[in-house]
């Protein structure tokens, strides 16, 4: 958005309403990095204690189980909101209003009664794991125990019980991530993933592969990165069968000797000659034009849209991104 303003520090209103259409997904840094999030689809009770460097995590699961990766799409979902009110200049508060019928179309699930009451699930598994942690978030490093959202209620039902808007508060850990923007751009197409690990190694890769030409993990590290609780001999297997099925959303997965895992971003296929390189000028510009958006995933976006649009010859591969850019934030007012 061409020259909004952000709201002071700290300014926040009394409850935010998720009424952006079309929302760039995001996640955020700190559990895309550890596993905070069970990738088990029964009902996990384990109590789980990681340590990596120098962080340490401890997650407590409640009697129903502890919040898993699909649950997650709740907390991406508001994450997504509320980074898009700040692009736009909207005090925004980690209470939020938001629509449930809208929530389960953004993340690409029906709208079924049944996945309204898997969504209500979904709302008491969050509430009910708890996280004990020094992960640091914006500029802060606290050791101290948490929710992953701190409650929820149903605001309004239909005639028939079913849910239709609902009030959600996010722990103070995950809203300062958003308010410093420790967040990432993640594919639409992570909504489409519905193996847990397929789900787990795309934010991995997200994370730590982003536009590096590769990155390179061990089969052990990924392991305990991943939070699979499934054992080494099984995980391997999983991940071969991930592999062979190319499903994980812009990166590319190879399993080398020594069983290491090499990870690099998929190439777009361009005819030769019309590939649109775009200039550092024009990235700059593109930040000055949508404050607090990443880049690199507005560039992959734009090229998708080249792609889609039937890879047109273009004179300047500069002027159709920033313009491109412009309409999309205007879009967004």
């Amino acid at each position: 958005m061409t020259g909004a303003t952000l709201p002071p520090a700290g300014q926040t209103a009394d409850f935010f309403l998720c009424d952006i259409f079309d929302a760039l997904p995001k996640g955020d840094l700190a559990t895309m990095e550890h596993p905070i999030f069970s990738l088990s689809t029964r009902p996990d009770r384990k109590l789980v204690q990681y340590r990596h460097n120098d962080v340490s995590v401890e997650i407590t699961p409640s009697v129903k189980g502890r919040a898993t990766i699909h649950d997650k799409d709740i907390l991406i979902y508001c994450v997504s909101q509320l980074v898009a009110a700040l692009n736009a200049g909207r005090p925004v508060s980690r209470v939020l209003h938001l629509t449930a019928h809208d929530l389960l179309v953004a993340t690409r699930r029906d709208t079924s009664g049944d996945s309204y009451r898997r969504l209500r699930e979904a709302f008491e598994r969050l509430a009910g794991t708890r996280i004990t942690t020094n992960i640091r978030t914006g500029e802060t490093e606290t050791t101290t125990g948490f929710g992953l959202i701190e409650g929820w209620e149903i605001v309004r039902r239909a005639q028939g019980g079913r849910m239709i808007s609902v009030m959600v508060t996010l722990s103070d850990w995950i809203f300062r991530a958003v308010t410093a923007r420790s967040v990432l751009t993640l594919n639409r197409d992570y909504f489409a993933l519905r193996r847990p690990l397929e789900r787990r190694l795309y934010e991995l890769a997200r994370k730590h592969c982003g536009r590096q030409p590769q990155w390179r993990v061990s089969v052990d590290t990924l392991l305990k990165k991943s939070g699979s609780g499934s054992p080494r001999r099984v995980f391997r297997a999983m991940l071969r069968d991930i592999i062979a099925s190319g499903q994980v959303p812009d990166y590319d997965l190879v399993l080398e000797p020594g069983d290491v895992l090499c990870v690099t971003p998929k190439a777009v296929v361009i005819e030769p000659g019309l590939a649109p390189v775009l200039s550092a000028d024009a990235l700059e510009a593109a930040r000055a034009l949508a404050p607090g958006e990443d880049v690199y995933a507005l560039e992959a976006d734009w090229r998708a849209y080249w792609v889609r649009g039937g890879k047109a010859r273009l004179r300047s591969a500069d002027r159709a991104f920033l313009g491109w850019v412009r309409a999309r934030q205007a879009a967004l007012k």
